[in-house]
């Protein structure tokens, strides 16, 4: 059978989008969604993502995302984005945005050739001696170093990962240098990909969050480089922890094709 695909990047972090409003792609296909995102047998990615019909009222779409790896995984802060600015180039948004993904619902806006998601509200952030810990829709182990050039992130990562803690359910692992007050590059290696990934949204905003908390950011508003481009984080600190957290960045649609396989 031939499937009709879209291929889109935030900031190097690429996926495969399918319209599946007709429900004819299964989301049981593991080896299917692992195929496509394969960058040596199939159209290649870090992830994949479903466009379906929403269930809940008042939502445009719903967001269904797989890791590469084949299975349904935890929040994409950039597949977020991407997912926005296909949905407004199948016309089913203008330029604001509510939909459902699996950690809950999302508020989002298209300005400037820019796409701004809200993501979750932080209430916990664990300390790991030096280090960070918090989920913001997927779980991220933050690491601040001085010396992120020359460092081995696929080995250095793998090793939190799959560390004795985190080995069951996985975590990615953000390692972080301070550039100047609230100015952050970062580098990711993210569970389902296992290896360094170009750029991570909820990578970043775990970073913005932890600078925050670790009293480095000063401000409520900070910039993140990675190795696929800029990206830049807002939130409001209360007694509550951190909400009205946004992820702002490009979304961009590289090419459409089709590719055959078995459905």
């Amino acid at each position: 059978m031939t499937l009709d695909f879209y291929k889109y990047q935030g900031t190097g972090n690429d996926f495969v989008i399918i319209d599946n409003r007709t429900q004819f792609f299964s989301k049981n296909n593991t080896n299917l969604v692992n195929f496509l995102c394969d960058r040596k047998f199939g159209i290649g990615a870090d992830g994949l993502m479903l466009l379906e019909t929403p269930e809940n009222k008042g939502d445009d779409f719903k967001m269904v995302y797989f890791n590469a790896d084949g299975n349904q995984s935890s929040m994409c802060g950039n597949g977020g984005r991407c997912l926005v600015a296909f949905a407004k180039f199948l016309g089913i948004i203008k330029d604001e945005a509510q939909f459902t993904a699996i950690d809950g619902s999302h508020k989002a806006t298209i300005r400037n050739g820019l796409v701004s998601l809200q993501m979750q509200d932080v209430k916990a952030i664990q300390q790991e001696g030096k280090d960070l810990f918090l989920d913001t829709g997927s779980p991220h182990y933050i690491q601040f170093t001085t010396s992120l050039d020359s460092l081995d992130v696929k080995k250095q990562g793998a090793a939190i990962r799959y560390n004795q803690k985190y080995a069951q359910e996985g975590t990615n692992v953000n390692f972080v240098e301070q550039l100047s007050i609230d100015e952050y590059k970062v580098r990711t290696y993210e569970r389902g990909v296992e290896d360094e990934t170009l750029s991570c949204g909820t990578g970043v905003t775990a970073v913005a969050i932890a600078a925050s908390a670790s009293n480095r950011a000063q401000g409520e508003s900070v910039k993140l480089h990675t190795l696929g481009g800029e990206l830049s984080v807002t939130f409001h600190k209360d007694d509550n922890g951190y909400n009205e957290i946004w992820l702002t960045g490009p979304a961009t649609q590289v090419f459409k094709g089709e590719i055959v396989c078995e459905l």
